[in-house]
């Protein structure tokens, strides 16, 4: 039952926002009482905290799988980002934005495990990138994965933007872009374009 709430909270909170939704919501959507929720969660803080770090597992999860699948190093990136653009089209808001706002606390662990993780797969990507000749030899990986970090997490930064999903896709389809035109040789500029003609974006 505990993981069924769990999962129920992830679904409400993504599309509705962590402030809006009470114990009340996912006890409804659950045909359940709200009694039956605080047997596992005390109070709605520790629910949104337990529903962030098993949503963000889960999307570790997703790319690791994507990273199997054998794609280049361009065609990994822009994989990983169709399928979250999938993954997010019902929200309303920045669920970053909203746990940033309302749930400090739990934002600031996220973004730390964060930072862990996707210093790791950029770093793999780069490598791989590297070897296939789509990336230029002399990249600085620590530098370069705290700058294309530092830009993604810009994205949903509301004192800088207006939020609505369609603002904060475009934003990070620019961002990805951007950051592949830093690091491509001709043969990865080449496969980039492609990347873009094939997913009728351009920044």
């Amino acid at each position: 039952m505990k993981e069924t709430i769990l999962k129920k909270a992830c679904e409400i909170f993504l599309k509705y926002g962590f402030k809006s939704v009470t114990m009340d919501d996912i006890a409804n959507d659950l045909g359940i009482s709200k009694k039956t929720i605080y047997k596992f969660y005390k109070n709605k803080v520790e629910l949104v905290d337990e529903a962030a770090c098993y949503f963000q597992d889960g999307m570790h999860k997703t790319i690791t799988s994507i990273c199997a699948m054998g794609y280049n190093a361009i065609e990994e990136n822009y994989e990983i980002k169709k399928t979250f653009k999938e993954l997010f089209k019902n929200s309303d808001d920045s669920p970053m934005y909203q746990l940033e706002k309302y749930y400090p606390k739990t934002y600031k662990k996220i973004i730390a495990n964060e930072l862990s993780v996707f210093k790791e797969c950029i770093t793999n990507n780069i490598e791989k990138g590297i070897q296939e000749g789509l990336y230029r030899k002399d990249i600085n990986l620590e530098i370069t994965t705290k700058f294309y970090f530092s830009l993604m997490l810009s994205v949903h930064d509301s004192s800088l933007y207006t939020y609505n999903k369609n603002t904060i896709n475009k934003l990070e389809l620019c961002v990805l872009e951007y950051h592949t035109r830093a690091l491509a040789t001709a043969k990865g500029l080449q496969i980039l374009e492609e990347q873009i003609e094939k997913n009728g974006i351009s920044a």
